[in-house]
């Protein structure tokens, strides 16, 4: 690329942040001969870091001693490097978010040492959210950019986080992390707290053989399609009225609602897989408003379940199938898609999404995860997707909808 002739020069402004600043200092800039090359500027805590680079045709002893006026009338410091280096701008191969609840200086620490270790640079920091967890995201670009170098950079950082108690999501930079369109979750112990089935099994006496099973499933250890079998088989002589009982009851995850209601804004198709029962989630994902819903469907007969499940079972497979479906429906290529869960019938489906999100997941599905989430807050997903906590609340305020609800 051409750079305009002249002497670089480095501006750099700090202060405390207060209107008017960057307006005295341009308007200083615009007497002099000079050519903007690049601006960056940074407010933390009230605190303004300004740095302007220009090519200046003039005299660079003037322009210093002009710039250092116009600041001191403000009550600014400045600092100005005449030859400076130019420098190249050029985009992040990689954003990475720290998410902990906090995220110390320990941790912080250990990863700059990880990312420099495998020869990443960290082009930017910015402060993305301070509730429910403290997220920080880094926009990285790494010295050797392939598949076994990202490997590698997710390997050490998946280290580090096991190391610190912090969640870390690696995630491709560029145009790709911003042209997700589709997500979906996954329901029991994702959107919603605790297991449906494990609820109805309450209902006829045998919540503890149901929730067994189930463990066992999510880990891995038992085919899920007959696992299901096996658990459905215990609720054979229920009243179906139970189903309409056990809705109501449910709880969605903490930030569910803040997560569904964002995405929505960005214009996201939101939906559910679950292989849980339609008759009991369907009315949640009306109240959401959501577009998709794929779960498993409770046979009843003279008002009573049967202790069986009719049509294609929704299993570890299926899951994946019916994320394509959906993609399929709306034209959104996969790359383009999420998924999020919590257990080992959800390794397909978060496998052939663009985005893969295990929340508070089993080992097996952290294993083949993009990113994982540790803390048990479904808008942590946000955060991922590098939407800012002030931006969510500045949506919410403008809708009247805003509220923190105290954490403890």
């Amino acid at each position: 690329m051409n750079r305009p002739e002249g002497t670089t020069v480095l501006i750099t402004v700090t202060g405390p942040d207060k209107p008017g600043v960057t307006s005295v200092l341009m308007g200083a800039l615009a007497n002099q001969r000079v050519i903007m090359l690049d601006v960056e500027q940074v407010v933390i805590r009230g605190r303004l870091t300004l740095g302007v680079l220009v090519a200046c045709t003039g005299d660079p002893e003037d322009l210093q001693d002009v710039v250092e006026q116009a600041m001191a009338s403000v009550g600014i410091d400045v600092i100005v490097e005449v030859g400076a280096g130019p420098g190249e701008r050029s985009p992040s191969s990689h954003a990475v978010v720290v998410l902990g609840s906090p995220v110390t200086a320990r941790a912080f620490s250990a990863v700059a040492a990880a990312l420099a270790g495998q020869g990443g640079n960290i082009n930017s920091i910015r402060g993305i959210a301070d509730y429910p967890v403290t997220g920080l995201e880094l926009m990285v670009s790494v010295r050797r950019d392939d598949v076994a170098a990202d490997a590698a950079l997710r390997k050490v950082l998946a280290s580090v986080a096991s190391d610190h108690a912090v969640d870390i999501a690696v995630e491709r930079g560029g145009l790709a992390r911003r042209a997700k369109r589709l997500i979906v979750f996954d329901v029991d112990s994702t959107l919603i707290q605790g297991e449906v089935i494990e609820m109805l099994a309450a209902k006829a006496g045998k919540e503890a053989e149901v929730a067994a099973v189930t463990e066992a499933a999510m880990r891995g250890e038992l085919d899920f399609a007959d696992s299901l079998h096996h658990r459905v088989a215990a609720l054979e002589g229920l009243d179906a009225g139970v189903l309409d009982e056990v809705a109501a009851s449910l709880e969605l995850t903490p930030g569910a609602r803040t997560t569904i209601r964002t995405l929505h804004r960005l214009g996201y198709h939101c939906g559910l897989v679950s292989g849980g029962f339609r008759q009991v989630i369907d009315g949640l994902a009306h109240e959401l408003e959501l577009d998709f819903v794929r779960a498993n469907t409770l046979e009843i007969v003279d008002g009573r379940l049967t202790g069986r499940v009719v049509g294609e079972i929704v299993d570890r497979a299926g899951k994946a199938r019916a994320l394509r479906s959906f993609a399929d429906q709306v034209g959104v290529p996969m790359e383009q898609t999420i998924a999020v869960g919590d257990g080992a019938n959800d390794i397909d489906m978060l496998t052939v999404a663009g985005l893969g999100i295990a929340f508070n997941a089993k080992p097996a599905l952290r294993e083949v995860a993009d990113a994982a989430l540790s803390h048990p807050f479904l808008d942590a997903v946000l955060f991922i997707l590098g939407v800012t906590r002030d931006e969510i609340e500045a949506a919410d305020a403008a809708d009247g909808v805003l509220r923190r609800v105290p954490l403890g």
